[in-house]
């Protein structure tokens, strides 16, 4: 299973606490890309990994074909590397932007790093790759604003086990506008 989203959503925290319920692989795909090298570079401007997407990809399909565990795979580009069909459910974690803003500062983003992650969170990038890569039904959104991670956790839990998928239940944009700051988010860079 997949589980995406933007960058402090909280896919690595749900994804460990997943893993360990379901006896699963956990695969966190930053981690992936450094320790076996399957980069093509740093971002100058961010400090960031490259990954090569399409050696990340091949390297999948391998750990897939020959585990024998269920994989849980975490990144925000995890809709871009894990093949449909290797595809149970695909979760795109999503966070309110006042609260994700908190969450990236705290993590040292800054400039264009932070507000490029805000902006993808804001127009649903993740979501709109994970739909465009598996279709809606097999994709299910979940707001972690202001959850434990293990709520989370029992919310993918039943969406598993009772097949559920659902996506639009967030509209950032909108509630930016809304408050009247949406500007705030976009006026940088």
């Amino acid at each position: 299973m997949v589980i995406t989203g933007t960058p402090g959503t909280g896919k690595s925290t749900v994804g460990r606490l997943l893993a360990n319920k379901l006896e699963a692989t956990f695969i966190e795909l930053g981690e992936l890309v450094k320790e076996e090298g399957l980069y093509l570079g740093i971002d100058e401007e961010t400090g960031s990994l490259i990954a090569d997407l399409e050696a990340l990809s091949d390297r999948l399909v391998d750990m897939i074909a020959s585990s024998t565990r269920p994989l849980v795979v975490v990144g925000h580009y995890a809709q871009r590397v894990v093949p449909e069909e290797a595809v149970l459910r695909a979760f795109v974690l999503r966070r309110n932007p006042y609260e994700l803003m908190e969450v990236l500062k705290s993590r040292g983003y800054v400039g264009r790093k932070l507000y490029e992650n805000l902006q993808a969170e804001i127009l649903d990038v993740c979501l709109y790759e994970t739909v465009q890569a598996y279709g809606p039904e097999l994709i299910y959104e979940i707001d972690t604003s202001s959850r434990e991670p293990e709520e989370v956790v029992e919310e993918v839990l039943r969406a598993l086990e009772n097949g559920l998928s659902r996506v639009g239940i967030v509209d950032w944009l909108g509630m930016l506008e809304r408050d009247g700051r949406l500007e705030e988010f976009f006026s940088q860079f």
